[in-house]
């Protein structure tokens, strides 16, 4: 017991990072959403018709986009979430710079009743490192 008393904070620092590690791997589960890779997500596009919803913001999109993304910016999602409502039953890659915009435009989009979003981990940094295409 005077281990744990004398050794509290590095004792409770070594608990949060474990929690705080454990969170960044289930996180995006708990939140009901679906990671795709790169490769996944072709799959998606190329067999499943899936529409790829960019949700940068204008001036990331121009400088290159995965073909034929539909822009809506995250900040407007809600507001222009009636574009999307045919899509509803349908797979939607959801696609930022590195995964954390499009992870919370696919929690947006859950509670909408889109029943098949999917987050491109990595984002467009995953998509390039891959060396998939792109256009301007």
């Amino acid at each position: 017991m005077q281990f744990i008393t004398s050794n509290f904070f590095p004792i409770s620092l070594a608990i949060m990072s474990g929690a705080m590690i454990l969170w960044s791997m289930l996180g995006s589960r708990v939140r009901g959403i679906k990671d795709v890779d790169t490769n996944a997500a072709l799959q998606l596009i190329n067999h499943k018709n899936a529409i790829v919803l960019d949700v940068r913001e204008p001036d990331e999109y121009k400088s290159g986009h995965l073909l034929n993304a539909q822009l809506i910016p995250l900040g407007k999602l809600n507001e222009r979430i009636g574009e999307l409502a045919k899509y509803k039953d349908k797979p939607v890659v959801v696609v930022c710079r590195s995964g954390n915009r499009s992870g919370t435009a696919c929690v947006t989009l859950g509670k909408q009743g889109f029943t098949q979003a999917y987050n491109l981990t990595g984002g467009m940094m995953a998509w390039q490192k891959a060396n998939l295409p792109t256009q301007k």
